[in-house]
């Protein structure tokens, strides 16, 4: 007897001392969330060392090893790692220290700033990525202090060019120094709670992404004067091209993760929306179905099938020229298992004019791979930290129509879930949202984020 209460003073004892203090990792978490903030990564034209020096700085002074890997010296990619028993593979937490370019004059708040105003942080990559960042950041560092027993070793890639410029950062990691990577489970961006009228209404942990490509519609015709409209014009055939390309929906195909998704949002939807959600693969309501996605779910439309935008159209020098080209450019987003030579030719099929050529166009694009698994201890104990952190929300597997660099990772047969802050849907459509004039994020979410990921990272990693 007296042994089992000595046992269990003593587990009680250790969880105890394995419990962080909130209050000050509040205080740490926002002092190095700022400074990073504050730190001009824009990419182009992409100055990442300053960052990568102070997450060096701030691990090494807790005496963990970190490690530097750079095609460009201004632009490296740092890892850190802790080591575990070996008895499980490892865990790779992963955050991009790049941020998209601004125009400051649109800015409120100046756009490195950090400023604090009315309960959010307002800067460039407030909730993209450097929130993921510093929440790596936190959990490793916590993981060290709080000494807590491992099986698996946790890895945290601080990496650089993700926003279109991967042949600095995961391209170069993967091609030449995967093994300093190579993990069973990934943690990184994409997710996070969906949060309306101040309530988290689901959490979306991202398991599969749509891939870019990027294409172009090539009319020539005859050059000629205005004064005689020729039915040769080549912004008439581009024209044409282009609204045939409008009015087609590529194939409806869903996918474990696209699946899963709509069953579970129907649980938690209207009884209209459930209805839709539920009968997307009836016979006979899939294309009234499919056709209001097109219309009111832009988002959900796209999450079905390979989606094309026509975003940049090019002819004409002056008014009184008929242009001999014209040229339209095609945003593709592509399923992860699309073919996309032979999705070219559906395009050109779609078009049927041979006056008008389509060429795929190079882009710095990412691979093709299967959803990572929801029936896994990875997807588990998230859910299970949704429930702890989030008021007990729906965790939904979520396939990004945006682009990540967990897609070079999965295609290594790596399982990899986006996962992030809650972000008001308010807030893109008033432009507040990642990528926006004004981005920012809730210092209470940015909080309840890094509990919630320290506490995934430690129930994954930790020693059982």
């Amino acid at each position: 007897m007296l042994r089992t209460l000595a046992a269990a003073l003593l587990l009680a004892v250790s969880l105890t001392a394995q419990t962080p203090d909130w209050r000050a990792v509040e205080a740490e978490s926002l002092r190095h969330f700022q400074a990073l903030v504050r730190l001009d990564t824009s990419d182009p034209p992409g100055l990442e060392l300053p960052a990568v020096e102070y997450l060096k700085q701030v691990l090494e002074a807790e005496g963990i090893p970190t490690e530097t890997f750079a095609l460009d010296p201004k632009r490296p990619n740092l890892i850190a790692r802790l080591k575990g028993s070996g008895a499980k593979r490892p865990l790779l937490i992963m955050g991009h220290t790049d941020v998209v370019n601004v125009d400051p004059k649109k800015w409120t708040f100046p756009p490195f700033g950090a400023t604090l105003n009315g309960g959010y942080i307002y800067g460039r990559g407030t909730v993209d990525d450097k929130d993921n960042l510093v929440a790596c950041l936190m959990s490793i560092l916590l993981l060290k202090r709080l000494n807590v027993p491992l099986d698996r070793d946790v890895i945290f890639l601080a990496e650089s060019g993700e926003e279109g410029s991967v042949r600095f950062g995961i391209k170069f990691m993967v091609d030449n120094h995967y093994a300093k990577i190579d993990a069973e489970y990934c943690l990184a961006e994409a997710g996070g709670g969906v949060r309306t009228a101040g309530k988290v209404h689901h959490y979306q942990v991202a398991t599969a992404e749509k891939i870019p490509y990027a294409a172009k519609l090539i009319a020539t015709g005859p050059a000629g004067h205005g004064l005689r409209p020729l039915r040769t014009n080549a912004v008439v055939h581009l024209s044409q091209a282009v609204a045939k390309i409008a009015a087609w929906q590529p194939p409806m195909r869903l996918n474990d993760t696209t699946r899963a998704y709509f069953e579970r949002l129907a649980t938690i939807s209207s009884p209209a929306e459930a209805e839709r959600y539920n009968n997307l693969s009836h016979p006979d309501r899939t294309a009234a179905i499919q056709e209001h996605f097109a219309d009111k779910e832009p988002g959900h439309n796209s999450m079905l099938r390979t989606s094309i935008s026509p975003n940049i159209i090019q002819a004409g020098y002056r008014v009184n020229v008929i242009p001999s080209e014209a040229v339209a450019t095609l945003d593709i987003r592509a399923l992860p298992d699309e073919k996309i030579d032979a999705f070219l030719d559906q395009i050109r099929g779609v078009v049927n004019d041979p006056a008008v050529k389509v060429v795929r166009e190079d882009r710095d694009t990412r691979p093709g791979a299967a959803p990572s698994p929801i029936q896994n201890e990875a997807f588990r104990t998230l859910e299970a930290m949704v429930k702890k952190h989030y008021d007990g929300v729906v965790t939904l597997p979520q396939m990004q129509t945006g682009a990540t660099d967990m897609a070079y990772l999965r295609a290594r047969g790596m399982a990899c879930y986006g996962i992030g802050p809650a972000v008001d849907t308010e807030d893109g459509p008033k432009g507040f949202g990642a990528h926006s004039d004004q981005e920012r994020i809730l210092e209470s979410e940015l909080y309840r984020f890094i509990r919630f990921h320290y506490d995934a990272v430690a129930e994954l990693a930790r020693r059982r």
